[in-house]
């Protein structure tokens, strides 16, 4: 196989083996197997989680509420805690790791984007090991992923990485819950995900996680969508990634639904919107089908306040985000356009920024 560039997430309940501990058999296992990649010549970057955990057990399990205060408290003691446990592991083969932390305005402000970027390619370029989580410590609400899963597929679109293994406590996706249903069955290959997928992801993960396989296929979506490869498997599996690498079928591959996303449209991707325009079926089929531009006339409502050249989603008449682009206008300018022929925008605004609410150079599809 090709040498890749592969972004690899591991679950807590990968890390812990299913305990209320860092299982450091396990964490050594993928360790070696991240070594042994490397040495074939891939590049190799992971997205942790664990933080928590590791906190608690550097603290003997105390009796902290469920508050964001408490959990910040976990992952200020866990993350160092954590990152020894990586270091001397990697150290065995004579890997250096680094720490990265991360939160969503680090992926959704055009300078801290590439600044991101810059970083971690400059870690990859010397043979670093990247340890990435969310800044737990300071996120607050609002500038928070929220999970890993996530995590994992931005820091894949922002380094143009080739594949995203997720590892997790469950061999993949099945046709329904295989904790419940006996009947289930493995679904292997995944082309596109569709909403009937998102509804047999099911919904809780374990204990100490945060994350559920809905969010694994939130974090597959997003991958595809740039062009990545997403492989979600078992992470307790014998020699699982060099296995995976070496061409044999574990677990579910999600198919990239399009070639490599230009970079300027990666970001578009990652950002989080500061508003919606909502647009009309014609409008909808036109960009779906003919790379176009969003007109003004195909806008039904304009939602949220934001500047000219500030990052939107554009939502179909059925609710769905078909788009992610720059807008054109501000806000207010839009409310004003909004059904109206291009024709008219000087007329009605005097002045223009073009035909176009959000030009097709600034547009990514979703769907």
């Amino acid at each position: 196989m090709a040498l890749q560039r592969i972004v690899l997430k591991l679950g807590t309940s990968v890390l812990s083996n299913e305990t209320k501990r860092l299982h450091r058999q396990r964490m050594l296992e993928i360790v070696q197997q991240v070594a042994t990649l490397r040495s074939d010549g891939h590049e190799l970057i992971v997205v942790s989680s664990g933080a928590q955990l590791a906190g608690r057990e550097t603290l003997n399990y105390p009796e902290f509420s469920k508050t964001i205060p408490a959990k910040q408290v976990l992952s200020a003691v866990g993350q160092s805690k954590l990152m020894q446990i990586y270091g001397e592991l990697f150290s065995i083969f004579e890997i250096v790791v680094a720490q990265v932390l991360l939160t969503r305005d680090d992926f959704g402000d055009r300078q801290r984007y590439l600044s991101a970027r810059d970083a971690l390619l400059g870690m990859v370029e010397h043979r670093l090991v990247p340890i990435i989580n969310e800044n737990d410590t300071i996120a607050t609400h609002e500038i928070k992923v929220g999970d890993n899963d996530n995590l994992s597929a931005l820091v894949a679109n922002l380094i143009d990485a080739d594949l995203l293994v997720i590892l997790t406590d469950q061999p993949g996706l099945y046709t329904a819950d295989p904790r419940r249903d006996p009947h289930a069955e493995l679904i292997r290959n995944v082309a596109h995900i569709t909403d009937s997928t998102r509804a047999i992801a099911g919904g809780a993960g374990t204990a100490f996680g945060t994350g559920g396989m809905a969010t694994k296929i939130e974090a597959a979506q997003l991958a595809s969508r740039s062009g990545i490869a997403t492989v979600i498997t078992a992470g307790r599996e014998p020699n699982v990634l060099v296995r995976l690498m070496g061409g044999e079928l574990l677990g579910t591959r999600f198919e990239p639904i399009s070639t490599a996303v230009e970079s300027r449209k990666r970001w578009l991707l990652a950002e989080k919107p500061r508003g919606e325009l909502h647009i009309d079926a014609g409008a909808t089929k036109a960009l779906l089908t003919g790379g176009v531009s969003l007109l003004p006339v195909g806008i039904k409502q304009v939602m949220g306040v934001f500047t000219h050249g500030e990052h939107l989603a554009v939502v179909d008449p059925d609710g769905r985000r078909v788009a992610h682009g720059l807008a054109n206008y501000s806000s207010d300018a839009l409310e004003q356009l909004r059904g109206i022929k291009s024709d008219r925008i000087s007329e009605i605004l005097g002045y223009t920024n073009g035909d176009a609410a959000i030009h097709r150079n600034n547009l990514v599809l979703l769907l």
